[in-house]
């Protein structure tokens, strides 16, 4: 059957721009040639009255078309199974597992399959379980006692692995993660700007919070055993970047962030800080961006669980069909950025 799903005019708008994103989600039929292809097939465009969109290539089958020898339509669910069964073998193994013998559990060659795996998960297969120890660690550090135990329950030999793998990514101290943040100093302040009062702290390691609307008392319910401090010296040179960061739309790639997710979450924000001011991408395009084209509704949640407004921009993030969708801080505060962005289409105004 004719996929029904996606509309047919999006469905064309992403074969005439190859999007990845839709790969897996339909494929193309060509009456013509009687192939059918991925939408990001690198072949000449067919004519559209000679197009008809299929929901996978058993659909496409059914019709009398055959797979296309270009692109291979019928491996993006391949890849996906692979994908699936390396991260089901990743999570179960108590130690870290060779690329090779990934590849050869799913029959591909270790090259192949390390493209494969990063084209799908933003991550090689290395990393990812990197990510995935330090991601246990983190849960482990909320329920174990002692940081050793935790250690240990997240899967590392010995606290020296642990340390030198995670060197700069919990910004906070394992101990420091384990007990709310107690032992840390967070600076805050509450500024006011042409998007209303805004709430900045960080750690010494960089920005930790940036939101709209909110004061002392959120950030208490975010790090309820920290020191919490206001103002500064240091700390003051680090509004000011940030207040311009705010106001006027530019490079702050530059300013630190102190924050931390789950691999895909960080993956999403690493996407969000590529989109450059004036730009916006959909929901799609940052899964696709982030290595899981099909994970549309986890990079939604992704997004919305930033927690540094404007320094990840996750306001550059609006729906496929163009409207803004929505933003933690209200429709208005996304508006204005976007506005002085020059991101925001006339109809939107």
């Amino acid at each position: 059957m004719t996929v029904s799903m996606i509309d047919p005019d999006e469905c064309w708008t992403a074969v005439l721009g190859r999007d990845r994103a839709f790969d897996g989600r339909f494929v193309t039929g060509v009456l013509s040639t009687g192939i059918y292809c991925r939408p990001s097939c690198a072949a000449r465009h067919p004519r559209r009255e000679n197009v008809r969109f299929f929901a996978d290539g058993a659909a496409a089958r059914g019709a009398g078309l055959r797979p296309c020898k270009r692109c291979l339509p019928d491996d993006v669910s391949r890849d996906e199974r692979a994908v699936l069964a390396a991260i089901a073998a990743i999570r179960a193994a108590e130690q870290p597992l060779a690329l090779a013998a990934l590849a050869a559990e799913t029959g591909y060659s270790p090259t192949h399959f390390q493209r494969v795996f990063t084209r799908h998960t933003g991550l090689s297969p290395a990393a990812y379980a990197r990510a995935l120890m330090a991601e246990r660690a983190a849960q482990a550090l909320t329920e174990e006692r002692r940081v050793t135990d935790a250690v240990y329950a997240a899967g590392y030999s010995g606290p020296s692995r642990f340390y030198a793998a995670n060197e700069g990514r919990l910004g906070m101290t394992p101990s420091a993660w384990a007990n709310g943040g107690r032992g840390v100093t967070i600076r805050w302040a509450v500024v006011p700007t042409t998007l209303g009062d805004m709430l900045v702290a960080a750690t010494d390691k960089g920005v930790c919070r940036l939101s709209f609307g909110e004061g002392r008392a959120a950030l208490e319910a975010r790090f309820p055993n920290a020191e919490l401090v206001a103002g500064g010296a240091e700390f003051a040179r680090l509004l000011d970047e940030v207040i311009r960061a705010v106001e006027a739309p530019g490079d702050f790639a530059h300013i630190p962030l102190d924050v931390k997710g789950t691999a895909f979450q960080e993956a999403v924000w690493r996407e969000l800080r590529r989109i450059p001011a004036g730009e916006t991408r959909s929901y799609a395009e940052l899964a696709a961006a982030a290595g899981n084209p099909g994970a549309v509704r986890a990079a939604g949640s992704a997004n919305g669980a930033n927690n540094v407004a404007v320094l990840i921009p996750c306001h550059r993030v609006i729906r496929s069909d163009g409207s803004l969708g929505g933003y933690a801080y209200g429709l208005e505060v996304k508006r204005a950025l976007l506005q002085r962005e020059g991101a925001l289409d006339d109809d939107l105004l």
